[in-house]
């Protein structure tokens, strides 16, 4: 499964070629707001890299509005408190794009914050552009204008992950372990709701909650979900909280299956070693074996940094605000803003869209196995000589669920 990445979406071609270049040379001063201390701090220094090193690769000539994108990363301990005290400091600095994406509870804050900011200082507005945080209410009963979402919520993941474990016959009996927060919440709700839709013979033998990056030995909730009979474990759990659960699994003798979101994030492949091969599974709109250009980038990213790149959101943004300044013929967020919506164009994983009605981006999902590195899918994260391989991919018509959100437009 070999996808080539195309740089310029097709509604992007349409734009003449003065208005594409009608800011060229300005500079985009963009800041991301996310860990990068603290048990969770090393998956947002990873993908701070990631921001930088694309920063460069679609700056000037590589987007159709040469623009100059420059991105600095202020560090919120994973606290929506912090947080809002950095989107201030950002604004401070004259930043006017602002990402975000590692925890959905510090994203609803962050999206209420920017839409209040924006109300009381018309002419200075600011984007949040979200590119992890997948609670689902964030383009539902939350909804904001100001927000752009473009990684899949949960329930896209789970419709995705749903039908995938509908066809494993030889799973009976599902244990749901989640951190404590927004997202582990959604994630525990909407696999219930899909598994009982798709497979009511399944039965949820239990079901935790645990304070987020706050773990550190996992043993205990291995005994309780051994104990529990689970033959498969789903779990939305990231950073340590899947490095360390994934470390005490296998010190443990716990032998199920491991259904996730972010297997191949910052830690987590050096823990599964060779141990999950054949039994962990990944969710997500992108893995290690895309093809094609990513394949290159994610080898040069690799050489330069010796680190791994997994945030393909990042390239979505760089490419979106290319194209919609491009349209916009502004760096104004109003208009640029205006010009994301219904945006298509195509990206690393085939066509996707912004969809208008609440700013979910539209795509294609890919389960993925965790196996030894072969001549076919040959990228190995953390050095492991194991990797991600695709085994199924879900369309957008499968991935894509229905918004209820009721845009305030300005």
């Amino acid at each position: 499964m070999k996808f080539v990445l195309k740089f310029v979406a097709a509604s992007v071609a349409l734009v003449c070629a003065s208005a594409a270049m009608a800011q060229k040379g300005e500079t985009v001063k963009i800041v991301r707001i996310d860990p990068l201390t603290g048990l969770l701090g090393s998956v947002g220094i990873s993908q701070l890299k990631g921001y930088q090193f694309f920063a460069e690769k679609f700056s000037g000539a590589g987007n159709p509005a040469g623009v100059k994108f420059e991105i600095t990363g202020i560090d919120n301990k994973l606290s929506p408190t912090e947080s809002l005290n950095a989107l201030k400091a950002a604004i401070d600095q004259g930043a006017r794009y602002i990402i975000q994406g590692n925890g959905s509870s510090v994203a609803l804050a962050l999206t209420d914050a920017v839409a209040k900011y924006n109300e009381r200082n018309p002419g200075k507005e600011v984007i949040y552009l979200n590119d992890s945080a997948v609670d689902p209410d964030l383009t539902n009963s939350k909804c904001s204008y100001w927000h752009f979402r473009f990684d899949a919520d949960t329930s896209m993941k789970m419709e995705a992950m749903s039908s995938f474990m509908e066809t494993q016959k030889d799973i009976k009996n599902v244990y749901i372990l989640g951190q404590n927060y927004s997202h582990g919440v959604q994630v525990a709700k909407y696999a219930k709701e899909t598994l009982a839709r798709k497979r009511p013979d399944i039965k949820i033998v239990g079901e935790d909650l645990h304070p987020l990056a706050q773990v550190r030995d996992f043993a205990p909730y291995i005994a309780k979900i051994k104990a529990s009979g689970a033959d498969t474990v789903i779990t939305g759990n990231w950073g340590s909280d899947l490095s360390l659960l994934i470390k005490a699994a296998n010190e443990n003798g716990y032998t199920g299956k491991f259904f996730t979101y972010y297997a191949g994030v910052t830690g987590t492949p050096t823990a599964l070693g060779t141990n999950g091969a054949g039994r962990v599974y990944q969710i997500a709109y992108n893995h290690y074996n895309m093809g094609g250009q990513m394949d290159k980038w994610m080898n040069e990213f690799k050489a330069k940094y010796n680190d791994d790149f997994y945030t393909g959101s990042t390239i979505r943004i760089y490419q979106v605000l290319g194209a919609a300044m491009a349209k916009a013929k502004s760096t104004d967020p109003v208009k640029v803003a205006a010009a994301m919506e219904g945006l298509k164009f195509d990206s690393f994983n085939g066509e996707v869209e912004m969809r208008k009605a609440d700013h979910q981006l539209q795509q294609p999902l890919y389960m993925t196995v965790w196996q030894k590195a072969d001549k076919k899918y040959a990228y190995s994260p953390e050095n492991t000589g194991m990797t991600l391989a695709p085994v199924k991919e879900f369309p957008n018509y499968v991935s894509s669920t229905p918004t209820s959100c009721q845009m305030k437009r300005p």
